[in-house]
């Protein structure tokens, strides 16, 4: 620990994206400030978690980092590392896990590396998480799993569970103004799906599905919050599917929890899900959830309590699942308030941030 006895902690992150790992990296950064460690944030030219913590306070530095085996960034990173007494170097993707992880181990300050895997995907590398990281943190039991499972020693990886921030999904500070947005009246029924538009989220299967559901319930609404790569096909199947009257694309947003607090329903067919902060978000407006049966999503619906959990790439069966809420307003509403039951006792990021804080100390006390 540094002179001052305040932990310090350095981020690292080599993406320039704003996805669900940036957003926890920054949430992690804020609540941890909160607690007294003191936070710097390594990371490329142009990254937007670079602006989002640089007009949050957080210390932001940034490294050019081109390539996996990049001399020139190891040597910065060490330099960094010798320079802000950093006693906690956390990773976040792969570049920067390797170079700032061989940076971590070359220094003579012998900072603890730790490697949070966000994801839900192969491991490239075994040598960055057997060897260059202290510690493995990861955002699902799934995940965690899924490494041990190919490995990586069981004492080493921990899950924390990616959260929420339950000040900015409150329920009882949102407006619930979409409706008026769209010209819709309190009584239709409204659907809604936010997500990046990439093909693993699964909007093609809730398009799949809308007929049935139309069929039973035929003034549903549905809205699809996001942007990505899929819009083009996404256009195209609503012109194919003549939907077009029936889902309206929200675009990127910048007011969910008033979208969240707007609709009835949250679904999101996804195909591959490390856990699906998106549903956490729902949960926390006090809203029923529909989700698929994959990765860490089972972590956060119990099926028939606060939701349903659906067989993936089924749009029959998700169907079912909506036509099942949308029909009972008792049952969606208990449905709504277990969730927030749910999000309120295990997954608010002042959690997330007390038991990052109990991994550094214990790292801290750590023998190499």
């Amino acid at each position: 620990m540094n002179d001052e006895n305040k932990i310090t902690v350095l981020h690292t992150e080599s993406s320039k994206g704003w996805g669900g790992q940036e957003v926890r990296t920054f949430r992690e950064s804020v609540g941890l400030t909160r607690l007294g460690v003191r936070i710097i944030i390594l990371c490329q030219p142009g990254s937007v978690l670079g602006e989002k913590a640089e007009a949050a306070g957080i210390e932001v530095k940034t490294c050019v980092m081109k390539k996996s085996y990049d001399v020139f960034a190891v040597k910065r990173i060490m330099k960094l590392i010798k320079d802000e007494n950093i006693d906690i170097v956390n990773t976040h993707s792969g570049r920067d896990t390797l170079l700032a992880g061989v940076a971590g181990r070359l220094s003579g300050r012998k900072p603890a590396v730790v490697r949070t895997r966000h994801l839900a995907l192969p491991i490239t590398s075994k040598f960055t998480y057997n060897y260059l990281a202290h510690k493995i943190v990861t955002v699902s039991e799934y995940v965690r799993n899924y490494l041990i499972s190919e490995g990586v020693p069981a004492s080493k990886v921990t899950a924390v569970h990616t959260c929420v921030d339950l000040d900015s999904f409150n329920p009882d500070s949102a407006n619930e103004s979409l409706r008026k947005e769209l010209g819709l009246n309190a009584e239709i029924p409204l659907v809604g799906m936010v997500a990046i538009l990439r093909k693993k989220k699964g909007h093609h299967i809730l398009l799949e599905a809308i007929p049935d559901v139309l069929k039973e319930i035929p003034e549903t609404v549905f809205v699809l919050a996001g942007n990505g790569p899929q819009e083009a096909n996404i256009i195209s199947m609503l012109k194919e599917f003549g939907l077009g009257d029936k889902v309206f694309m929200l675009g990127l947003r910048n007011d969910v929890p008033d979208i969240l607090k707007s609709i009835d329903v949250f679904v999101l067919p996804t195909l591959q899900e490390a856990l699906g902060t998106s549903f956490i978000e729902a949960m926390a407006m006090g809203k029923p959830v529909i989700g698929t049966d994959v990765g860490g999503v089972g972590e956060l619906i119990a099926d028939g309590e606060n939701g349903y959990l659906v067989k993936p790439d089924s749009p029959s069966d998700l169907a079912k699942a909506l036509i099942k809420v949308l029909q009972s307003d008792d049952r969606g509403r208990m449905m709504g308030i277990k969730g927030r039951d749910i999000a309120l006792q295990k997954f608010s990021a002042d959690k997330m941030c007390e038991d990052m804080y109990k991994i550094y100390l214990s790292l801290l006390k750590r023998d190499s």
